[in-house]
């Protein structure tokens, strides 16, 4: 039987940034990438609304043993989701994870309206700004133009920033990967350092000339790495 394979995205990432690790893996398990809900009620807690919704799509579909696998803002949800549910995650992934810190200079997009800007901001994600397509570009000034949906991605983020979850790492017995861009300008590799000495079952494999998203930057690299922890820790 197949094992779950669960794909989280970031606040700005979508489905699409996990394509490589999907056509990657698809034959050896069953692949869930749920779409998170970024942009409901900004008034409720944003962090407990995320994880109650990775909570119910767990329950709904009924998947065990899972693996969770998170970009940026999902690998922070993957960590509370075995945080809380310790029984059934199997293997946790981590690659640009908040949790810990992120550098707001790089992250953030106050000049809403400011095509530039906002594509200036989109490449410091990437060591190589050529992936700063203008695809990338307009999904994130779709996010940013629309003041509702702004407020509710300023209101993500700002959540992320207070809930450290250094104190709680220890706790998280299960084989950890985390993989990082040396590169990495929004939570750079220090961060990764920080997570690897508070994680009692961990790897880390730094990616070169990689920035906050290794599985589009380098999905072969990505893929190689996660490849080999899945079978190390079959």
């Amino acid at each position: 039987m197949k094992q779950n394979l669960i794909l989280l995205h970031g606040l700005f990432g979508g489905l699409s940034n996990w394509k490589e690790v999907i056509d990657y893996f698809k034959d050896q398990f069953n692949i869930y990438v749920p779409e998170l809900p970024l942009y409901e009620d900004h008034k409720i807690d944003r962090l407990h609304s995320l994880l109650n919704f990775l909570e119910l799509s767990i329950d709904a579909a009924g998947l065990q043993n899972v693996i969770l696998v998170g970009n940026s803002l999902g690998g922070h949800i993957a960590i509370l989701y075995t945080l809380k549910h310790p029984e059934n995650v199997s293997k946790l992934v981590l690659t640009g994870s908040s949790g810990l810190y992120e550098n707001t200079q790089f992250g953030s997009y106050l000049k809403r309206n400011n095509y530039e800007y906002i594509k200036d901001r989109v490449a410091a994600t990437f060591h190589n700004p050529a992936f700063a397509t203008d695809e990338l570009v307009a999904e994130v000034l779709n996010v940013t133009t629309n003041s509702f949906k702004c407020l509710c991605a300023i209101k993500t983020a700002k959540a992320t920033q207070r809930d450290n979850v250094l104190a709680r790492l220890p706790q998280i017995s299960v084989p950890v990967l985390l993989i990082w861009g040396d590169s990495d300008q929004i939570t750079p590799p220090a961060v990764a350092f920080e997570f690897k000495d508070h994680l009692p079952n961990v790897k880390l494999v730094m990616i070169s000339e990689c920035g906050h998203a290794p599985m589009m930057e380098h999905p072969e690299k990505f893929n190689d790495a996660l490849d080999q922890f899945l079978q190390e820790n079959a």
